[in-house]
C-alpha cells in the first residue's frame, strides 16, 4: 500500500477554487499540530500578547460614538493553527508569538527565525491556507540591525510593495539571495514544506524558481513585529500600554489594571481550550444526515472554547468597569517582620528578602533537629552566632552601608569560611540563614539602627486600614 499522505500533503492537493475564503480554510485544514493549548500555561506571555492584540482588534471595531459598530464580526482564534489568529471581515492573520530572553539576544539570523522564531510553520500554514492569509512573527527579541535579518526585511519590505501596487510578486537579484537563503532553511526545518516541494502523492516537484517565488509571496504576507514587552515588566506596563487607550476611546475612566486583568484571563482560558460553550457540556444529538457544513460538530465546539469575539472583550470590559475591584490584583501585604523590615527599610530587593526568609528557616530548622537530640548542640550553636556575629562587624566596619550592599559583605564574608569552621551540615548558605536569624532577633542591623517596633505598628495600622 502507498504511504498515508500528510497533512501538508493533502492541502497542496487541495484545489484553490475561487470562493474558499481564507477564515473557512483555516477552520476546515486539519493542524499540525495541537500541543499550544495543552501547554499554554507555560506561555502567559502568549496570552498577553493575544490580548493585546484583541483589545486593538476591538478599538478598531468601535464606532465614531465609541461604541462597537453592530456589523463588527471580527475574533481571535487561539491555539487553532498558529499561536493565534486574528479575523476582520474578509481578512485573516496567522501569528506566531515568541518570547526571547534579553539574555538571548537578538534574533541574528534567518535560521533563528525560522526555528525558533517559528517561520518554518508560519509558511507551512501559510501555504496550507493557498496563500490567502496575512503572516505576522510576534516577539520580545528584536532583530539585529545588520546581516541576514536587515536583509530579510528589506526583502519583504520590497514584496509587499510589489504587492500593494498590484504587481506580480517577483525576486529580482538583489534580493534573490536572501530569498534563496530562506527558502533553503525552511525545507530543513519543515518536513511538510521539504515533501510537497519535492513531489508528494499527485503533486509535482517544484522547481527552485517556483519556490523561490512563492517564498517571495510569503515574505508579502508577512511582518515581523520585534519589539514587544518583556515579560518580566508586563505586570506594570500593560494595562496604560494597551488596555488605558481603549478606556480613553470609549470615555471610560475606569482602572486600566482591571480592564487589562479582565481581558487577560478571557484569553488566558481561550489558549487552553477553556472557553464557555453556548451548549455547555451537554451531548451532541440527532445530527442531520443533511449537514452541509463542512467542519464537523466536534471541530466547531472546539473552536467556539478557543474563540474570542469583540461582544466578548465588550462584556468583559464592562463587567471590570463595574466590579473593578474583582479583578485588580490583590495589594501585596506589608512586611512585618523584624527581619523583613529592617531589610525592607535597608534597601533590600524583594527577591534578597524572599531568600533571608528561606535561609532562616533552613536555619532553625537545623538546629531545631540538632537540640532535640544532642546535648553539645546548644554550645555549637552559641560558638557558631559568636562566629557570625564576628563576620557581621568586619562587614560593617569601613562605613555603614545601607542593606543591599551588607547583604553582599556578608555573604562575602560567610563565603570565605572553611568547612571545618562550621558545625557539620552546614553549607554557607545555612550560615548566612543564622546571620538572618540575629537579625530577627535585633542583633544584626541592616543599616543604622531604627524604631523597628514603631515602623511595624505603623505598617499594621495602615493595613487594618485598607482592609
Amino acid at each position: 500500500m502507498p504511504p498515508e499522505p500528510t497533512i501538508p500533503q493533502l492541502a497542496a492537493e487541495q484545489p484553490a477554487l475561487p470562493g474558499l475564503t481564507a477564515a473557512h480554510l483555516v477552520e476546515t485544514v486539519p493542524q499540525l499540530d495541537d500541543s499550544g493549548a495543552n501547554t499554554a500555561d507555560r506561555y502567559d506571555w502568549q496570552a498577553a500578547m493575544a490580548t493585546a492584540d484583541g483589545l486593538a482588534l476591538y478599538l478598531d471595531g468601535l464606532g465614531d460614538d465609541g461604541r462597537l459598530r453592530p456589523d463588527c464580526r471580527d475574533k481571535v482564534l487561539c491555539e487553532w493553527q498558529e499561536d493565534w489568529i486574528l479575523f476582520s471581515g474578509e481578512n485573516v492573520e496567522l501569528v506566531s508569538g515568541k518570547h526571547r530572553d534579553p539574555s538571548a539576544g537578538a534574533y541574528t539570523t534567518v535560521t533563528k527565525l525560522v526555528d525558533d522564531g517559528g517561520l518554518a510553520h508560519l509558511f507551512n500554514r501559510w501555504s496550507a491556507f493557498q496563500e490567502t492569509t496575512f503572516c505576522r512573527l510576534v516577539t520580545s527579541g528584536g532583530l539585529a540591525g545588520t546581516g541576514e535579518p536587515k536583509d530579510l526585511l528589506a526583502a519583504a519590505d520590497f514584496c509587499r510593495s510589489l504587492q500593494s501596487a498590484g504587481k506580480p510578486v517577483s525576486v529580482n537579484s538583489e534580493h534573490a539571495g536572501i530569498i534563496t537563503h530562506l527558502r533553503r532553511t525552511i525545507t530543513n526545518y519543515d518536513d511538510g514544506t521539504r515533501q510537497r516541494w519535492t513531489g508528494g502523492g499527485s503533486s509535482p516537484a517544484a522547481t527552485e524558481h517556483e519556490r523561490d517565488a512563492e517564498v517571495a509571496r510569503f515574505l508579502a504576507s508577512l511582518t515581523i513585529d520585534e519589539k514587544r514587552i518583556q515579560r518580566d515588566y508586563l505586570s506594570f506596563a500593560a494595562p496604560n500600554m494597551y488596555a488605558q487607550p481603549v478606556l480613553n476611546r470609549v470615555g471610560a475612566t475606569g482602572s486600566a489594571i482591571a480592564v487589562w486583568e479582565a481581558v487577560l484571563t478571557v484569553f488566558r482560558a481561550r489558549m487552553r481550550a477553556r472557553g464557555p460553550l453556548p451548549t455547555g457540556g451537554l451531548p451532541v444529538v440527532l445530527q442531520r444526515r443533511d449537514d452541509s457544513s463542512e467542519i464537523p460538530v466536534e471541530t466547531q465546539r472546539t473552536l467556539a472554547a478557543r474563540t474570542v469575539t469583540m461582544r466578548d472583550i465588550e462584556t468583559t470590559i464592562n463587567t471590570a468597569l463595574t466590579i473593578p475591584g474583582g479583578y485588580e490584583p490583590v495589594p501585596r501585604m506589608p512586611r512585618t517582620s523584624r527581619l523583613e523590615v529592617k531589610m525592607d527599610v535597608g534597601g533590600c530587593s524583594d527577591n534578597a528578602i524572599e531568600r533571608a526568609l528561606s535561609l532562616r528557616t533552613d536555619y532553625q530548622d537545623y538546629w531545631r533537629h540538632r537540640e532535640s537530640g544532642d546535648p553539645t548542640a546548644r554550645v555549637e550553636r552559641k560558638q557558631l552566632e559568636r562566629l557570625l556575629h564576628r563576620l557581621s562587624d568586619r562587614a560593617t566596619e569601613s562605613a555603614q552601608p545601607q542593606g543591599a550592599i551588607l547583604w553582599r559583605r556578608m555573604q562575602s564574608e560567610i563565603d570565605t569560611l572553611e568547612q571545618e569552621q562550621l558545625p557539620a551540615g552546614i553549607d554557607t548558605d545555612t550560615a548566612l540563614g543564622g546571620v538572618c536569624d540575629l537579625a530577627g532577633q535585633c542583633k544584626v542591623w541592616f543599616g543604622p539602627r531604627f524604631d523597628i517596633d514603631a515602623v511595624i505598628a505603623s505598617r499594621r495600622t495602615a493595613l487594618e486600614a485598607e482592609t
